[in-house]
């Protein structure tokens, strides 16, 4: 039993790094065409993440895209994929921005108010999407992309000064106004410097043990897993599963909504036009590179996260920030294949061992019958 639980972990890190080697391969070849160095990139970038605040930059972001990819991650192990999570994202940090700018609390109820409407608006948004599936057998992917659009429109329209926004004097830019000082998260000063690593960052770290805990410990992680595999299955032995589909999309949106929190409470304390936008689909790049694992989405985080981050400085060495960009896409072609590549070679060890122990059993048997 050791001897497979270590092949298991074996591969269960072989898909990860062979996603990750092939990226870096082909992106080197990509440098190569273009006649650039295909290695120099590389030492820029690990040279950049050696100072402090890129270091803390890179955290913060890891943060951000960790409670993205846990989202994405529920839909996963239930076997639906929340394509909308960028759009719940979207809509609960404004909204919950919106309500945050409107009230004046002591500081704990502030944030508690804050992140309640964060949770309620993302997971009423893939809700709508949950009860499509439910009743009308609508897929998931289809609705989630379909309100994506809505948010972003829904969005537009809320934070016009003519509704609820605010433009500032001397700018183009809109905003919900800003949350007073009582509602901001704190952080972790490391120096001057470096700046602060958002509070809300360890927060998101508790979320990923929620997140493990309750699909591996609870009865609804095993009702969950179980109708991921197998709905008919899981029907079969009494479970409801359109409740835990409608329940899994629930859960997801609200983990959706926590995923604007460390840049509103930390950093921003508004929503505004370039409130980052897109987290929600590289939140799926990341669990995907995970495996839906909470320790491997933690590491597949900081990885997109140190990307973003170390290649803000290549376009003043000659090369294109967009190198990152494009290492990402790759890792997620190359994460799909390595994976079954990955699968295959696991079922042929796993038919292999099997035919050895039989092999085994057989010889024994022999030598009891001769003896």
């Amino acid at each position: 039993m050791k001897k497979f639980d270590k092949d298991r972990l074996i591969l269960g890190f072989a898909g990860p790094a062979l996603a990750l080697v092939v990226a870096i391969v082909l992106t080197s070849v990509v440098l190569l065409a273009s006649g650039r160095d295909p290695f120099e990139p590389y030492s820029l970038m690990i040279e950049n993440a050696s100072y402090v605040d890129v270091q803390v930059l890179i955290i913060n972001q890891a943060g951000t895209y960790y409670l993205a990819a846990l989202a994405v991650a529920v839909g996963f192990r239930m076997n639906l994929f929340n394509i909308g999570v960028d759009g719940q994202y979207r809509l609960a940090a404004m909204m919950a921005a919106l309500v945050g700018a409107s009230v004046d609390l002591p500081g704990p109820l502030q944030i508690a108010l804050i992140v309640i409407v964060a949770m309620l608006v993302g997971a009423f948004w893939a809700g709508i999407a949950g009860i499509l599936k439910t009743t009308r057998g609508v897929s998931e992917v289809v609705s989630t992309i379909m309100l994506n659009a809505i948010a972003t429109s829904l969005v537009a329209w809320l934070i016009l000064p003519d509704n609820f926004g605010v433009q500032l004097e001397g700018s183009n830019n809109l905003t919900t106004g800003e949350i007073p000082e009582s509602g901001w998260f704190p952080g972790l000063s490391l120096s001057p410097e470096a700046g602060e690593i958002y509070g809300f960052t360890f927060v998101a770290a508790g979320c990923g043990i929620v997140y493990w805990f309750v699909l591996n410990r609870t009865r609804f992680g095993f009702d969950l897993r179980a109708t991921g595999a197998s709905e008919s299955a899981a029907q079969a032995s009494g479970v409801d599963a359109k409740k835990m589909i409608l329940t899994s999309m629930l859960i997801s949106g609200g983990v959706a909504g926590l995923a604007g929190m460390p840049t509103l409470l930390g950093d921003t304390h508004t929503y505004s036009l370039d409130f980052p936008a897109g987290v929600g689909f590289t939140g799926i790049t990341i669990a995907l590179l995970g495996r839906n694992n909470a320790v491997g989405i933690a590491a597949s985080a900081l990885l997109i996260a140190f990307l973003d981050k170390s290649s803000n400085s290549l376009d003043q060495h000659g090369y294109e920030k967009e190198i990152a960009t494009i290492m990402q896409g790759l890792i997620v072609i190359s994460v799909v294949v390595s994976y079954e590549l990955v699968r295959r070679y696991g079922l042929r060890r796993q038919q292999q061992k099997v035919g050895e122990e039989l092999a085994a059993a057989a010889r024994k048997s022999r030598e009891e019958v001769a003896a």
